[in-house]
């Protein structure tokens, strides 16, 4: 009962999962590589979305004559690294060494990359 009601108060966040958005996948070695090619794709996304972020900085120092958000911006991403690193070592530290260790890892990384995509986007309008 308990399970059911936070499945009903938390549908997104179930449905989040990437592993789950694999569903053609029969095995784990399918949807790790699944999840694998999902996370390169948002590192493309990230780099994309990042450079337009930092060129909306550049432009932005350039017109007030200030060097500040273009730094920001770096130590921004620098700070995001490190934590989505961190983060996503926790989760896969959580598996205890199980075989679905790498899917939770790379599970973790795509959702913070989503997200992480979204704010950077959000920054270069």
């Amino acid at each position: 009962m308990r399970y059911t009601l936070l499945f009903y108060l938390f549908p997104c966040a179930v449905l989040a999962d990437p592993a789950l958005e694999c569903a053609d996948a029969a095995s784990q070695v399918e949807i790790g590589a699944c999840v694998s090619d999902m996370e390169q794709r948002v590192d493309l996304a990230l780099k994309a979305a990042y450079g337009f972020a930092s060129d909306a900085a550049q432009e932005l120092d350039e017109v007030t004559g200030r060097a500040a958000a273009k730094p920001a911006l770096e130590a921004a991403q620098t700070a995001w690294t490190t934590y989505r690193d961190a983060q996503c070592e926790a989760v896969g530290a959580l598996f205890g060494g199980g075989s679905g260790t790498g899917i939770g890892i790379s599970s973790c990384r795509v959702e913070l990359g989503r997200a992480r995509v979204e704010e950077l986007l959000g920054l270069a309008n």
